[in-house]
């Protein structure tokens, strides 16, 4: 790993943004598959995009939500 990765999440972690989304965050910063369709949420997909394109203040929109 490297220290961008770490860095993110645990900026992400202590800001309190939704679990999903960093889920999704790092699933799509390292590159892993997706999730099974009927495991994906709205903060995992943009988690996952946001990881895959290494943008680090998505979380920002998802500090205090709630996946549904």
């Amino acid at each position: 790993m490297n220290a961008t990765y770490y860095k993110a999440m645990d900026t992400m972690e202590k800001a309190g943004a939704d679990r999903q989304y960093i889920d999704g965050w790092a699933c799509g910063f390292l590159h892993n598959p997706r999730r099974g369709e009927q495991h994906i949420t709205e903060a995992y997909e943009a988690g996952y995009e946001d990881g895959l394109n290494q943008v680090l203040d998505g979380y920002k929109a998802w500090v205090g939500k709630k996946a549904a």
